[in-house]
């Protein structure tokens, strides 16, 4: 029937894909209008990228979290005046995020100013269940985590009431038709559980309500890795008179967890659960603990093995939904070509592989999907080497590069000069025919496809090409017949080859690319500046 889809072929489509890689996660947009402070103003259709931020249209995220680890006393318990004094000013604080900020857009100012939203959050929370001694895995954990939620939730909506008082309430609610059903307060909403991934970096504590991802792991930072140790671990080994060596930090790097060291004392194993050693049913609970008293939402990840099935994700969906979650988001350890954090033990994809996806029976009239092989590009290598084109196009310039390895050609880049261009399609056929190469399509049939297409900006301006993927092909011909030729030789790495010359496409200047340090787009040097990786040639960034 036209306009309708079958629920549950959507559904399992849903576990398929989440299962594959991750993505998408789940909201319960049902679950999350029950819950909207201001239904007089339309419903939320969506959340901000994390999923904890369920917003109306134009309305901005003003997220904040405490550190929990920084909560507890010197007999490792919670101060909860030192808590409520914290919540107090963070509202405080917030609140004048949203009066001083400078918005991009009059409907982001108005929007954001007539419902004054804030979203105060928690963070360190893996880490004050350490110094107290509880396992993240546990029924105390999980009661403990609704007591303190609780107890920032009442402080926050307190605290805004006051503002109230002095500041006046958020303005939206003056047009409420039944304003005698809410509080008389200053923030539709106070309290929001955030990712904190840069901001638990910069407070050394453990990320939102996750356990620790590992005690000691590799982190991707600025193209490179660096090797991370909980510093409660640390300090905890120092109690016991214990030195944390690099020898034990590659031992546990290893596989992450301690759980199997025989020469770490057992009161620190059973207290320094992974984010693998819980199991998915308690990483749902401890997110239900949170959501039951979080205005927002809770952001949340179930860590799965790599071995988990998709019944295991669709079991996390239902639990989600069943302890009142408004949403749940899942990764399945090596499911992507590249993760942020990793362990040792992480699953690592290096060639092509087939995937076989499971046939769905037909369901209500519905036909069945049929069964598929599908190709999984093999994993980008490291380092790479190639040649950069600047290439004379209809409307500018384009700069080609083209990246082998010991494997052959690889990789293809693209980056239009500032005359501008057709940036995103030339990105696209750039990206594809990476996926191409690396899944070990044939270099000739990728190439036959992409020559002779033709641009009309290209018409009659005597150019060496007739469009950019026609630009992309040329050059992934020429690279590759010196290879062929044994001109390029695969085997050798970090050596500038001067003596190898390519013809140009028109009147370009070919450039060598090598290694880190020089941009993919153009060849020239590249700068790492704040976390990310730019070129001031020709205006490349990593980050987008």
């Amino acid at each position: 029937v036209v306009g309708k889809l079958n629920a549950r072929e959507v559904f399992d489509l849903i576990v398929d894909r989440a299962w594959n890689n991750g993505e998408p996660g789940i909201i319960f947009i049902d679950r999350i209008n029950e819950d909207n402070p201001t239904p007089w103003l339309g419903e939320i259709e969506a959340t901000n990228p994390c999923g904890e931020q369920p917003l109306l249209p134009y309305e901005a995220c003003n997220l904040g979290s405490i550190n929990l680890a920084l909560m507890l006393n010197d007999k490792n318990e919670f101060d909860w005046d030192k808590l409520d004094q914290t919540v107090f000013k963070a509202v405080h604080f917030l609140d004048n995020v949203v009066e001083v900020n400078n918005y991009p857009l009059p409907a982001i100012d108005k929007m954001t100013r007539s419902t004054r939203k804030i979203g105060l959050g928690v963070m360190g929370w893996a880490d004050a269940l350490i110094k107290m001694g509880i396992p993240y895995n546990s029924q105390e954990a999980v009661d403990l985590a609704e007591k303190v939620m609780q107890h920032v939730n009442d402080a926050a909506e307190q605290a805004s009431m006051r503002l109230a008082q002095v500041r006046g309430i958020y303005p939206a609610l003056h047009e409420c038709p039944d304003v005698s059903n809410y509080p008389n307060i200053r923030n539709a909403a106070r309290t929001t559980i955030a990712p904190t991934g840069t901001l638990s970096i910069i407070a050394d504590c453990s990320s939102g309500v996750e356990p620790l991802f590992a005690v000691a792991f590799e982190r991707w930072q600025a193209d490179m890795r660096m090797k991370d140790v909980n510093p409660v671990f640390r300090e905890m080994m120092e109690e016991e008179g214990i030195e944390v060596t690099d020898e034990m930090i590659d031992r546990i790097m290893k596989v992450g967890t301690i759980a199997h060291m025989d020469d770490i004392p057992e009161r620190i194993r059973k207290v320094f659960t992974t984010a693998h050693d819980v199991q998915p049913e308690w990483h749902v609970k401890m997110q239900a603990a949170f959501q039951k008293y979080t205005n927002n939402a809770v952001s949340k990840t179930v860590n799965l093995p790599h071995d988990a099935t998709k019944a295991d994700v669709e079991q996390v969906y239902w639990l989600a939904y069943k302890l009142g979650c408004k949403g749940v988001t899942l990764y399945r350890d090596g499911s992507r070509e590249e993760q942020v954090l990793s362990t040792g033990a992480s699953y690592k994809k290096d060639e092509p592989k087939t995937a076989t996806l499971e046939a769905m029976p037909p369901q209500d009239g519905v036909p069945s999907l049929q069964v598929q092989q599908a190709v999984i590009p093999r994993k980008r290598p490291d380092t790479t080497t190639g040649f950069t084109d600047r290439i004379k196009i209809g409307c500018g310039k384009l700069y080609v590069t083209v990246n082998y390895d010991e494997q052959g050609v690889c990789e293809v880049f693209t980056n239009t000069g500032r005359a501008g261009g057709c940036p995103s399609q030339s990105e696209a056929t750039a990206r594809l025919v990476s996926l191409a190469l690396r899944a070990g399509i044939d270099v000739k049939a990728i190439v036959g496809q992409l020559k002779g297409i033709r641009c009309p900006s290209t018409i009659g301006k005597g150019l060496g090409c007739t469009s950019c993927p026609d630009a992309i092909g040329r050059l992934i011909e020429r690279v590759s017949k010196q290879i062929d030729a044994k001109s390029i030789s695969l085997d050798e790495k970090g050596v500038v080859y001067d003596q190898v010359e390519v013809t140009p496409i028109g009147a370009t200047e070919p450039e060598f690319v090598q290694g880190q340090g020089k941009c993919p787009e153009c060849g020239k040097p590249v700068e790492h500046e704040s976390g990310c990786v730019t070129c001031r040639n020709c205006g490349y960034s990593k980050c987008g």
